[in-house]
């Protein structure tokens, strides 16, 4: 039995991965930004932003344990620990990383088999990807966008997922930086020489225009614009490092490629 009784999720990840564990009873507050489960919305009350929160919203549903995410959530987490809360900010940044979170929560909840099955479930399914696309004779030049003012290249569990699903990622050496501002295109250009073959838009927090992207100065010379290759994956699907990134994302990923592949098999 888990030694802790109310835990604040900042994060969506979190909360997914809790009740994928079979220990939502256990969640006294989530962030706003949660989307898995839907239902979480209606059962958990909402106590924080992402980057911004009142600490005395957190304190206010009496947490013995608060799980954060990132540096963007450090100085959160900083005021929590200080006025004596105990907090665990996970800092996954790859898909390895997604797999370690879950395993870790699952230990801090007392969950450990029920982790351990999840895991196995998600790798699983990461294997199989991996198995369908090992045999693609041709692998699609992607450019993953997380934002379009400034253009943010793809983080690194998107760029890990990019290559199990049988693409490659037009901007690996960016994804390696964990800060979006490291992964800034300040040139558009840069993309068109590129050529990406597939486009991948998630806009983190509204909605993918592929038609602005497709209206771009030069970018109409672009192979993922000449063909039609210009797509969304919401970012609910797959920017949030948790279990969906996997089960959804990666999914997505995948079908996109496919796609392409049968007409460049």
């Amino acid at each position: 039995m888990s030694c802790y009784r109310r835990i604040a999720c900042l994060s969506t990840e979190a909360v997914e991965t809790l009740y994928a564990l079979g220990a939502e009873e256990l969640i006294a507050g989530i962030s706003g930004f949660t989307t898995r489960p839907a239902r979480a919305r209606s059962e958990k009350p909402k106590i924080s932003g992402f980057s911004s929160s009142k600490i005395e919203r957190i304190l206010a549903v009496q947490p013995d344990l608060v799980i954060g995410f990132s540096n963007m959530q450090a100085d959160i987490c900083r005021d929590l620990a200080a006025a004596g809360i105990e907090v665990h900010l996970f800092n996954q940044r790859d898909l390895a990383g997604i797999l370690r979170m879950v395993r870790t929560l699952a230990a801090l909840v007392d969950r450990r088999e029920e982790g351990e099955r999840l895991v196995a479930e998600l790798q699983a399914h990461v294997d199989a990807v991996r198995a369908r696309s090992a045999n693609y004779a041709k692998r699609p030049r992607i450019y993953f966008e997380e934002w379009n003012e400034p253009m943010i290249s793809g983080i690194g569990w998107v760029s890990d997922m990019i290559g199990i699903a049988g693409g490659e990622d037009a901007f690996a050496d960016l994804a390696q930086f964990p800060g979006a501002k490291e992964r800034i295109i300040a040139d558009p250009r840069e993309v068109v020489r590129r050529a990406p073959d597939i486009i991948i838009g998630s806009w983190c927090g509204k909605k993918f225009r592929p038609e602005a992207v497709c209206a771009r100065p030069g970018w109409d010379t672009i192979p993922a614009v000449r063909n039609g290759m210009v797509h969304e994956i919401k970012s609910a699907d797959i920017l949030s490092p948790g279990p969906a990134s996997i089960t959804e994302g990666l999914t997505r990923l995948a079908a996109l490629i496919g796609q392409w592949q049968q007409h460049h098999a």
